[in-house]
């Protein structure tokens, strides 16, 4: 008897249909990965299952029990967990407040001394090291995922929805959470993996449910799949280039020159420590560390969104350091920013609104101060067709879109500018591999047109297949540059843990 049954779901919103006819069974204790492109309905279904949405139409069984899931709250009743890509955590909260926030307790306080000795039992139960009296804020990521699936467990949860789980984790942490994960399979818990990563399904899943367009294509069992190759194209629905080719160029002069910045916060807390380092013309430096070791800041000081408290930013022969982000990318500069919903994208506008929001001024989409609606639908369309954006029109809004198309409206916008210096943090996060790979194939482009990249990621993989050049930044100061073709992801790994190797010298 199947443990997880969603039969028939099917979700309406308006016009558009996100799950059509969808069927997902899961065997109990299996690892059960669900795939498909950006838009293709996994959100949505995890969503229903979570009971964040009510289904159009369709069933669900748990266990053999027909469950009515309106609510989150009735989910983790039903022993239904998820661990958001974005936790769900209070810094400023212990990691055992964190886990009982919301229960409810028969005690009028609620006795955190007990329930931290409970904690500890299930964190040692599934060798997860955890200090229930430590704040969040005090813990690396990989910790904190910790205590997010520990969270879940501790409120009875047999099905752990994982989202995304290893998009902010070294290569270290992500096989630690792998052991996790096969301990939790072990002790009969139920885990769905949604994840992008099709060497990470091949590695730790025992099946996979792939979605195309709202509809369930094919469940297969992961020792029966020849390779990732096989998995992408189920995935989109044809042949998927997966090599990215690395050509040489040829290195001009510097476009971005960072001279010993500093940044110090609102709390006077020192962010980032004498910075220095240079970005050529036809040359893709990497950045890479473990999240909150101060890549945001480093960014937001090259493109103005904050300033730094010491030291020079020339970008293209001149000084920046003072400068708005709007006169910063006027100067050639293309920005991909970490939080697409904060600093890409505005909610309330169309596709086409946002997809002009850096060249509305500029032939041919404006003349004489007036803009010219046919030539910007036009460029709308085309960049939309290129980046394989689903949109139902230009028209639009860009809040109704999925999160990886949203991601394409940005990638697309500040690709098609054809940039001088590009700026690109987490450009693929949350994409499909198709996507992805296009999109890595257009960074290489810029490049190649003799642009200089300065490309941010926690995939080391991305940053192995695509840059000259490693930075690795912990606790606000760059302790090593590596060259990409003498590094390894081992010693990539262990230095954004502050694991410092005696690695030479390798800046260009």
């Amino acid at each position: 008897m199947e443990f997880l049954q969603m039969n028939h779901i099917s979700k309406q919103f308006g016009n558009v249909t996100a799950n059509k006819d969808v069927t997902l069974s899961i065997k109990k204790g299996e690892i059960h990965a669900l795939l498909g492109e950006n838009g293709a309905g996994k959100s949505t279904l995890m969503n229903i299952l979570y009971g964040m949405y009510r289904q159009t139409e369709g069933e669900i069984y748990l266990d053999g029990k027909k469950l009515n899931l309106s609510s989150p709250q009735k989910a983790i009743s039903n022993g239904i967990g998820m661990v958001h890509q974005h936790f769900m955590l209070i810094p400023a909260q212990s990691v055992i407040e964190n886990v009982v926030l919301g229960l409810k307790d028969n005690k009028t306080v609620l006795d955190l001394k007990s329930a931290a000795a409970k904690l500890k039992k299930l964190a040692e139960t599934f060798h997860m090291e955890i200090n229930p009296w430590e704040k969040v804020s005090n813990l690396s990521i990989g910790e904190q995922q910790r205590v997010e699936i520990l969270k879940a467990l501790f409120r009875g949860a047999r099905l752990l929805i994982l989202d995304e789980p290893t998009a902010v984790l070294t290569p270290q942490e992500a096989e630690a959470l792998f052991d996790v994960l096969r301990k939790l399979k072990i002790e009969g818990c139920t885990i769905i993996f949604i994840s992008h990563k099709l060497k990470e399904i091949m590695a730790v899943c025992d099946a996979c449910t792939v979605l195309r367009k709202g509809e369930t294509i094919k469940t297969i069992w992961v020792k029966d799949i020849v390779d990732t190759r096989e998995l992408a194209e189920l995935m989109v629905g044809k042949t998927v280039e997966l090599t990215i080719k690395k050509e040489k160029t040829e290195v001009g002069k510097p476009v971005l020159i960072l001279q010993n910045v500093s940044y110090q916060n609102k709390k006077k807390v020192q962010v980032l420590k004498d910075i220095s380092f240079q970005v050529h013309e036809g040359e893709i430096l990497g950045v890479c560390g473990v999240d909150g070791n101060g890549q945001s800041e480093l960014i937001h000081c090259i493109t103005g969104i904050k300033q730094a408290s010491k030291g020079i930013i020339m970008i293209n022969g001149t000084d920046t350091t003072r400068e708005k982000s709007r006169k910063i990318m006027s100067r050639g500069v293309a920005h991909i920013p970490e939080d697409r919903q904060k600093y890409g994208i505005v909610q309330e506008m169309s596709i086409k609104e946002n997809m002009i929001l850096m060249s509305y001024l500029h032939k041919p989409l404006s003349r004489f101060g007036f803009l010219q609606s046919k030539n910007i639908e036009n460029y709308t369309k085309r960049i939309c067709d290129e980046f394989e954006i689903k949109a139902q029109n230009t028209d639009e809004k860009i809040m109704n879109l999925s999160g990886g198309n949203q991601q394409k409206v940005v990638v697309g916008r500040e690709l098609s500018r054809n940039p001088k210096l590009l700026i690109a943090v987490h450009p693929d996060r949350g994409l499909d591999i198709g996507a992805a790979k296009y999109i890595q194939r257009e960074i290489i482009n810029t490049k190649k047109k003799g642009g200089g990249v300065l490309l941010v990621s926690s995939e080391l993989d991305e940053l192995m297949d695509l840059t000259d050049r490693i930075m690795v930044i912990y606790h606000g100061q760059i302790i090593e540059t590596v060259s990409t073709e003498k590094t390894s992801l081992k010693e990539l790994g262990e230095l954004m843990m502050g694991i410092k190797n005696n690695v030479e010298e390798k800046n260009a």
